[in-house]
């Protein structure tokens, strides 16, 4: 949607460069303070619509701006003595503050609106606990200033896309953020590095969750997976009830991230079925904000170390979607007891742990680096041994080297497995019968540190159209993108899973012409229509050797 929105695009550039030469250059705290002033708008702006919608329906809403707020740390004292700490809460609107002088609304947004919006939530709120490390630290009234028109600036052409082009607000606004989020542009302290969007609405095609399914992500980092999820369930909701409008996006997915044609069941249930986990504060914050910035309230995202020991869910999902970090090892003491795995390698433990947390007949997609398809180590054979026997491993789809560019050069590849058997189950037949491989080469998108777009879709929709449709029984042909091979050869090659040892390439058998009619074609572009005779007279240069070749062969 953005690409189509250059006016958008350049203000966000604008806002990105504003906190840079304001001083705030690492692009994960520019993003905090972001989202911070994106949430106060939004959150301003969603109550003035609800009191309107309120009293257009004739219901009564009671504004988050009415009364007064008493900041947490006043609220134990007697009520007498809280009185002289009470904020009018409507000093706290965006739009309030927004007129103020430099120097008063930095003040103002410091000490007051940025403490309202931790504790929005209340004492209880998921969001409310991980908000409470979190600091405000724009250091100049004139970056607040310059923000703030920004920001405004972008809500006001989001709004006149919606009217114009009739895209939900909701959807354009969560672009906006995706969008800032995509400029942290370089890998994470921790191997993290943001999957793109258009691999994780393929990936959501392919296992097609459904409301009511527990969706989880072990390692979330903005919630990107879970969004995609999401995106997805609402999106074939919509479509059920009849939505005609909804147009495909430049990756040719159609999606929505609006609700509001949902029962309160049905949003409620949703609401509660999306869990996510990471061992990064900051990112934990952003994934928050990012889900509530697409329409989901309370988004059940927490601050923890899946691999740990401390972490002991089991059997509890019936899709995992993930990306997990690629960073090599973890300290062996502290890996979670039930793995039975014997190595530190996060990508290889990351696997096994989501086979782990799926329940019986859970269906997990994850991306893993290509390594994991062939490595020769015990454990690596042991987790391919693991995802043919105890799961139906349904599909293994590799994918080119720049996906991930800019951040890595890694070659990577998408794993789609159900899982079968428990990890105590006692396997009588191994549950896989044929795997689906897949050659991706194109994502639409060029595979160097720009990632243009490019005109179609790369194999995205080829993917997702012939994984549905695939036979045993016909797509044997290994000579094509996509083929089916049976769980025998995978056994008779050591469960190695790389696409290279099933393919089959096309060698095209070229019919080149005589030689001497080639030599004659070359004498003809050296001297022309010439006969013998004159030819004979050659005494020396290219034609010479020309003609001794030509007798050679003769």
């Amino acid at each position: 949607m953005l690409q189509n929105n250059p006016e958008l695009k350049s203000k966000i550039g604008q806002l990105w460069n504003k906190f840079w030469s304001g001083g705030i250059s690492n692009p994960l705290t520019a993003i905090e303070q972001i989202t911070y002033l994106l949430f106060m708008k939004r959150l301003d702006e969603l109550d003035q619509k609800k009191q309107a919608d309120g009293e257009w329906a004739g219901e009564k809403y009671t504004s988050k701006f009415a009364g007064t707020w008493i900041p947490p740390e006043h609220r134990d004292k007697p009520e007498k003595e809280q009185k002289p700490f009470a904020v009018k809460r409507h000093t706290l609107r965006w739009s309030e503050f927004k007129r103020m002088q430099a120097e008063e609304m930095l003040q103002h947004v410091q000490t007051k609106v940025f403490p309202f919006l931790r504790d929005m939530n209340g004492a209880e709120s998921n969001f409310t606990h991980h908000m409470k490390n979190a600091v405000f630290i724009i250091p100049k009234p004139a970056l607040l200033v310059e923000a703030v028109k920004t920001i405004d600036e972008i809500f006001e052409i989001m709004e006149k896309d919606s009217q114009e082009k009739g895209q939900a607000f909701q959807d354009i606004q969560g672009d906006v953020y995706e969008m800032l989020l995509s400029e942290i542009a370089s890998a994470g302290k921790n191997g993290q590095f943001r999957t793109p969007r258009h691999i994780i609405k393929m990936m959501a095609e392919l296992v097609q969750p459904q409301l009511g399914h527990r969706i989880a992500d072990p390692a979330c980092g903005t919630g990107g997976f879970l969004l995609g999820a999401y995106q997805h369930i609402v999106t074939q909701l919509a479509k059920k009830a009849g939505k005609k409008d909804l147009q495909p996006d430049e990756d040719g997915f159609v999606r929505t991230s609006v609700a509001a044609g949902l029962t309160e069941k049905a949003q409620a249930i949703l609401q509660s079925s999306l869990y996510g986990y990471d061992i990064d504060s900051t990112m934990v914050r952003l994934g928050l904000m990012n889900l509530m910035m697409h329409g989901i309230d309370e988004p059940q995202i927490d601050y923890k170390d899946t691999l740990s020991k401390g972490y002991l869910e089991e059997a509890e999902y019936d899709v995992v979607m993930a990306n997990p970090p690629f960073t090599g090892s973890i300290d062996k003491g502290d890996i979670n007891e039930n793995l039975t795995l014997s190595t530190t390698k996060t990508e290889l433990l990351f696997v096994e742990n989501i086979y782990r947390l799926l329940k019986k007949g859970g269906t997990a997609c994850v991306i893993v680096p290509q390594g994991v398809l062939f490595g020769s180590g015990k454990a690596f054979k042991n987790l391919r041994q693991l995802l043919v026997e105890r799961c139906e491993l349904k599909a293994v789809v590799t994918m080119p080297s720049g996906v991930f560019k800019p951040y890595a050069g890694v070659s990577t590849a998408v794993l789609l497995f159900t899982k079968a058997w428990g990890p105590k189950d006692k396997v009588t037949q191994p549950a896989t019968e044929h795997v689906w491989f897949y050659e991706m080469a194109a994502d639409g998108y060029s595979l160097d540190d720009k990632r243009t777009k490019l005109a179609g879709y790369g194999d995205l929709q080829d993917i997702i159209t012939k994984y549905h449709a695939r036979n045993p029984e016909t797509d044997t042909d290994r000579t094509q993108k996509g083929f089916v091979v049976p769980r025998a050869d995978i056994e008779a090659k050591g469960y190695d899973l790389s696409l290279s040892r099933y393919k089959e390439d096309v060698f095209e058998e070229i019919q080149y012409e005589a030689p001497a009619k080639i030599l004659d074609k070359l004498l003809k572009s050296e001297v022309g229509e010439a006969g013998d005779d004159d030819l004979a007279k050659v005494q020396r240069g290219i034609v010479r050797e020309l003609l001794e070749l030509r007798g050679m062969i003769g």
